[in-house]
């Protein structure tokens, strides 16, 4: 049977939710079943939620909010959409209750760092000058830039080789690891781009967008493949 995977999209200011279907198509080419979690500020929602699905994909977006890792903002560069934080955050916390697997995707690696006490660069352009341009000009389907893949990672059990090809469509980035997390693959300027969760849970942190070019047929197929194969 095909595993239920719940998609965390995108949930504006007005409370309208947005999926892009790169996400869907991603999961149901590779054996999955997507299904959209809608906003919820209902204890029992969520708890159904969290019940009836057998992974959950946290997907990217806008950015977190800089209080919930104990900072100002720093600029006006940021685009909060604040139900969505706040759904997201009570969810990562039931989920993490289950041994359910998770994949976290670009702003959903930031959530789940955040939510494991770890911090932020609110803003790249800002803190970390770098020749490499995280907000690509290229297609979507397209590679920007390469990332090195640490040994002994999930990732490098996947991909067989310490470097690969990346996307990239950020401006934020994870700064210090949240607890429990482990460093997976960076970028050449050192910008986190993977991370684990050292255990024999599931949860995998990728900073750019393996759904966006899943068709290519390499890694970036098989980071999907694994997560559902995972959930099933």
């Amino acid at each position: 049977m095909r595993p239920l995977i719940g998609l965390f999209v995108t949930v504006d200011n007005d409370k309208t939710t947005i999926l892009k279907s790169t996400y869907a198509h991603a999961i149901s080419m590779v054996g999955g079943t997507p299904i959209v979690l809608p906003y919820s500020d209902s204890e029992e929602d969520m708890d159904r939620y969290v019940e009836l699905c057998d992974g959950f994909v946290f997907s990217g977006g806008k950015d977190v909010e800089p209080k919930r890792f104990n900072e100002e903002q720093i600029n006006d560069s940021l685009v909060i959409h604040y139900y969505r934080d706040e759904f997201e955050f009570k969810m990562f916390e039931k989920i993490f209750k289950t041994n359910k697997p998770v994949l976290a995707i670009c702003r959903g690696s930031q959530v789940i760092n955040v939510a494991l006490g770890g911090s932020l660069y609110q803003d790249i352009p800002a803190q970390i000058p770098s020749d490499i341009n995280h907000r690509q000009t290229e297609g979507q389907k397209e590679y920007s830039h390469q990332i090195n893949v640490l040994k002994g990672t999930p990732l490098y059990e996947l991909c067989k080789t310490e470097r690969i090809n990346a996307n990239s469509f950020h401006h934020q980035a994870i700064k210090d690891l949240g607890k429990g997390l482990k460093l997976m693959a960076t970028a050449d300027d050192g910008i986190i781009e993977g991370a684990y969760f050292d255990s024999d849970r599931y949860m995998r942190l990728y900073q750019w967008h393996p759904e966006k070019i899943v068709d290519k047929n390499d890694y970036n197929t098989e980071i999907i493949r694994d997560f559902v194969n995972h959930c099933k």
